[in-house]
């Protein structure tokens, strides 16, 4: 077993029903010690419950991947005491320092809801604002969607279906932009890959992923050189070159492998 991928509506609240204190942290702890584990992941996390002693323990383990996703849902304090949730952009600013601190180099994902009953345009704008400052690897947006029978079906102050789409095509063109720019100073870095087999655009390239990259939902590793190999094994990792980045995925050559 060389992966393992822990998934939960929000994992960091693991044994909390068995009392434990840093629940998440303590697993993370036993499972880094199985050997021939090369990653070791897990999604999502609640921003209040990130604590110092889960970074410590991320930090600490090659093994654990460098990878957070937080499920943030929106910056403004409004749009959030609407939807059942605390804090805000500065909150949500200080802990993103907090991670970067305890963990140089963490890719981050979060995802938002745009066009939530009530959202004003200052809300969006604050969203925005939040989402330049952030610097997300990562992020997702999605349209708040009318679900009978939800909370928040019972809310007035409905926004057109016209104007959600719009913000989220807004906020897609700015991650867009910043995405791009981080991924250039990818290139020229030595990554371990994934190789997860032929693409599906041309059997020309492989396909696969870094430890910064989380299954099926993250930017996607185009392997276009297998250096002194004939062929790859799906499956196997890798020692990869980045030699050219794009909005959201990255051009690798092989440089070693596979890795035992």
């Amino acid at each position: 077993m060389q992966e393992i991928t822990l998934i939960g509506q929000d994992t960091t609240c693991y044994g909390e029903d068995l009392g434990l204190k840093d629940g998440l942290a303590l697993l993370l702890e036993a499972l880094a010690g199985i050997e021939g584990l090369r990653w070791l992941r897990f999604l999502y996390a609640y921003p209040n419950r990130i604590t110092g002693k889960l970074l410590e323990t991320i930090a600490k383990h090659d093994n654990i991947c460098k990878y957070l996703d937080v499920p943030l849902q929106h910056a403004s304090p409004e749009v959030l005491k609407r939807m059942k949730r605390g804090a805000g952009a500065d909150i949500f600013l200080k802990t993103l320092e907090k991670v970067r601190a305890a963990v140089p180099g963490i890719a981050l994902r979060t995802s938002f809801i745009v066009g939530f009953p009530g959202e004003s345009i200052r809300d969006f704008e604050l969203l925005e604002e939040f989402i330049s400052q952030g610097r997300f690897d990562w992020l997702g947006v999605f349209n708040y969607s009318d679900e009978e029978g939800s909370k928040a079906h019972a809310l007035d102050a409905k926004l057109p279906k016209r104007t959600i789409e719009a913000r989220k095509r807004k906020l897609m063109k700015l991650q867009q932009k910043i995405s791009k720019r981080a991924k250039q100073q990818w290139v020229g870095r030595q990554l371990v890959v994934l190789a997860e087999g032929e693409s599906e655009q041309t059997p020309m390239l492989w396909e696969g992923r870094t430890q910064f990259h989380a299954p099926e939902i993250d930017g996607k590793v185009y392997i276009n050189d297998f250096g002194d190999l004939e062929q790859l094994e799906a499956g196997r990792f890798y020692s990869a070159e980045i030699t050219e980045a794009h909005d959201y995925d990255l051009v690798a050559r092989i440089v070693s492998g596979p890795l035992s």
